[in-house]
């Protein structure tokens, strides 16, 4: 079954140093770039992290420092990626809770002006998991009666990603052929920031979701405890999530 868009939409895999969304960089991305009318483009591209590349993650993608001494770093590449992107919604595998955070945090560091908090977002493995408790590999066999080749390459998984979420919409008539419901069905939080630190109550209010604070809304703590702002912009959160604290407390003096 085709999906149904009115937008194009970006299906994304990232192959990366490691899995802290805060420290760690790209090292290779693909994307599969489909059109409402069926038009697929694919863009592959191999970058310079311009840190290590640890062995235990080289063992994992195949990657090695090497491999990427002559690419171009991500502020390099970024502008041409953002142009790529524009006027997509996203979808991926694990990608709400790591991909996207980790891709709009390289846009942060490159200083391009991507807006992501407008887009639709499908993790097609919350979809899976929801209907059949499986990894990747599993859900290629499963929905797609094929062997995934080449697992952990940012290209074969993206192409698995894109042909798996085909496949759950032609096994689930109650899976709605529809970006707005497959993005909200695959959210595990109501996230305002990619990685979950701030969420919305069920009020729709902006709360803290860790630490001392957590439930509590925002502006409340920023009014009671001014120096939990400073104390977040001084550590190891994610740009995304300071930005996303920024707007708020801003938004609070303006009125």
């Amino acid at each position: 079954m085709n999906i149904n868009l009115k937008n194009p939409i970006a299906f994304i895999d990232l192959e990366t140093t490691g899995i802290n969304v805060v420290t760690d960089r790209i090292v290779e991305i693909a994307i599969v770039k489909v059109f409402p009318d069926g038009k697929e483009e694919i863009k592959t591209k191999r970058v310079n992290p311009t840190i290590p590349i640890p062995a235990e993650a080289t063992a994992i993608h195949g990657i090695s420092n090497e491999d990427v001494q002559n690419e171009l770093p991500f502020k390099d590449i970024a502008r041409s990626i953002a142009n790529f992107l524009e006027g997509c919604d996203f979808a991926g595998y694990n990608s709400n809770k790591f991909d996207f955070p980790l891709l709009a945090e390289e846009f942060l560091r490159a200083e391009v002006d991507f807006d992501m908090h407008k887009r639709k977002f499908i993790d097609v493995q919350t979809i899976f998991h929801k209907m059949e408790q499986r990894t990747l590999v599993a859900a290629y066999k499963f929905y797609c009666q094929k062997d995934l080749e080449n697992a952990h390459s940012a290209e074969a998984d993206t192409v698995a990603t894109y042909e798996v979420l085909k496949a759950q919409l032609d096994k689930y008539p109650d899976l709605k052929n529809d970006i707005d419901y497959l993005s909200s069905f695959s959210a595990q939080t109501n996230n305002v920031d990619f990685v979950g630190r701030i969420i919305y109550n069920s009020k729709g209010v902006e709360v803290f979701n860790f630490g001392k604070y957590k439930d509590i809304p925002v502006e409340e703590v920023f009014q009671k405890d001014p120096g939990y702002y400073g104390w977040i912009l001084n550590s190891e959160f994610p740009l995304y999530t300071k930005k996303v604290l920024t707007a708020i407390k801003l938004r609070n003096f303006n009125k």
